[in-house]
This record gives structure tokens, sequence and C-alpha cells, in this order.
């Protein structure tokens, strides 16, 4: 099995305010079902507005299968014991001229939401971009995902472009598709003081 990305336990960190243990760690066959579980219990509106059809198992294990053997495609799963409570991807480009640029996305279930997992889900994204040298990250958004923006926005993402009517949401409504840009020294800039206050080393 795979080896905790990050923190084996943050129980008395008071930036991660969910009282339990928290691990990070990449995404394996083994976790089919209970990422299914995760998905299953998101509300029509949170789904509405992801890139597949997430109540349908097969969809999910697709997903999870097309990771073996790719190196541009990099999922995380956030665990409290068994139980999945917020998944993250980081996709490299595989274009030749932006292959130096990779897409982050994440989901945290509602109940865990304003308790710190955005960022503690983007900094464990901004270190594998880092190991692949990416030097820009991109985010793209729905115009109704308020949370998510919200969340980018405070790691110092900034608009790029609005694209109206551009996408359709799985009710088939057309929706603006919004492009946030950030480049890795100022996602770091961002994100270095929150990286000393945890001390994140000593749970490496």
């Amino acid at each position: 099995m795979s080896q905790p990305v990050l923190a084996d336990s943050l129980k008395n960190m008071t930036s991660l305010r969910i009282g339990a243990d928290v691990v990070i760690r990449p995404i394996e066959l083994t976790d089919i079902d209970a990422t299914y579980s995760f998905f299953s219990t998101l509300s029509k509106a949170d789904r509405n507005y992801l890139r597949f059809d997430v109540t349908k198992r097969s969809e999910i294990e697709n997903r999870i299968r097309a990771i073996e053997g790719s190196d541009n495609l990099n999922r995380l799963i956030v665990l409290v014991g068994n139980q999945v409570i917020a998944t993250g991807v980081l996709e490299l480009q595989s274009d030749h001229w932006k292959r130096h640029v990779a897409e982050m996305r994440m989901i945290i279930g509602r109940k865990f939401r304003r308790k710190g997992l955005g960022k503690l889900i983007a900094r464990e994204l901004f270190m594998l971009a880092m190991r692949k040298k990416v030097e820009e990250i991109v985010v793209q958004l729905m115009r109704p995902q308020m949370a998510a923006y919200s969340i980018v926005k405070g790691l110092g993402f900034k608009e790029e472009a609005v694209l109206k009517d551009y996408v359709r949401d799985l009710d088939g409504k057309k929706q603006d598709l919004i492009v946030m840009h950030c480049d890795m020294k100022t996602l770091w800039q961002e994100m270095e003081h929150y990286v000393t206050e945890l001390d994140w080393q000593r749970h490496r």
C-alpha cells in the first residue's frame, strides 16, 4: 500500500478543524468502492457541475484505472479512517507546447468544508506539481461553483477568462466557464506561511 502523502495525524492542528486523524494519499484500485460511496453522498447540486456522472460506479472505476501507466494524471484521496471525505486531481497537459502547465481539481464533502481541507489538498497537489516541474496551474470552474472559486482565489489564482455558455452541466444546462490561473511562484508565496505554521516536514 502507498504511504500517506502527508500527515498521519492532524488531530491537534488548529488550522484543520475536523477533530479526527486525516490522511492524504494517492488513490488505488482498492479505493473504488470507498470513492463511489463518497461521490454518492454529494448533493445533486454538487454532482451537477462535475465532469462525469459520479452516480455510476463504472465511471469512477474507469477514472481510477486510467491512472495506471499515466505520468500526467495524479489523483489523491483524503481519508478519515476508511471514509473518503475529499479528492484532488493534478492533470498535466500532454501537448508539447503546454507541457509546463497542469490543471488542478478538487471536491470536498459538504460536511468537511470550511475546515482547511482546500488548502491541505492544494498543498499536496502543489508539491506534486513541483516534482513534475510544472510552472503554471490552471483551474476551470462553472459559474455556480462559488465555494471552489473562493478556495482557489484565496490561494492566489486570478480569473483569466470567462467563456459565456461554453459548457453544459449534467442537467444539460449551459453554464459560463471560468478559467483561473496561478504561477507556481505566486502559489508558493501564498502557502508558505501555512506550510510553516503546520510544520509539515515533521509529518512527512
